[in-house]
């Protein structure tokens, strides 16, 4: 059975850094992206950034400068580096793996304080 388990969300001061990890367990063939989503409270699941298999990556606007989404040498792992953290970050953060299917984490939850 295949799952995404995401770590690292937690609790930090505004300027903080956290790093999220999002380990695929079980066999995804065929994967051409992987990435982070998250969604603040009474809002829409919004883009954060992508990696594809080839290591282009992808990042919304409002956290370029600030986050950097890479993956494991063993390819079944992608992080998120969060620096520079603002309250407007907060949200539960999903891992996303793009293959044939979509495959989506359970999410974590990142919540930054001013």
């Amino acid at each position: 059975q295949r799952q995404l388990v995401e770590s690292g969300g937690g609790l930090v001061q505004a300027g903080g850094s956290l790093r999220l990890s999002c380990v695929v367990s079980g066999s995804i063939f065929s994967i051409s992206t992987m990435g982070w989503y998250r969604q603040a409270p009474g809002k829409q699941r919004e883009l954060v950034a992508t990696i594809t298999s080839g290591g282009s990556t992808n990042y919304a606007d409002s956290v370029k400068g600030r986050f950097t989404i890479s993956r494991g040498s063993a390819k079944n792992t992608v992080y998120l580096q969060m620096n520079s953290l603002k309250p407007e970050d907060t949200a539960v953060y999903y891992c996303n793996v793009r293959a044939v299917n979509d495959y989506w984490g359970q999410g974590t939850l990142v919540t930054v304080t001013s």
